[in-house]
């Protein structure tokens, strides 16, 4: 028979498990995110300079 501390002691364990994976998940999801926002960041340059670009006078 299992003894009460030994109980909560299990579900200490399997909490902490669940806690670590969900900090390492955490961290590979900021990580994406910080590529997507460069990824953003590039797109939001390259429309404005595009803008820009189009929208100086002519030289002839």
């Amino acid at each position: 028979m299992t003894s009460v501390m030994g109980l909560l002691e299990e579900r200490e364990t399997t909490a902490r498990v669940r806690a670590e994976e969900l900090r390492e998940e955490s961290e590979r999801i900021l990580a994406e995110l910080a590529d997507a926002e460069a990824v953003l960041e590039r797109r939001v340059i390259a429309r404005t300079e595009l803008a820009e670009a189009l929208a100086a006078p002519v030289e002839q």
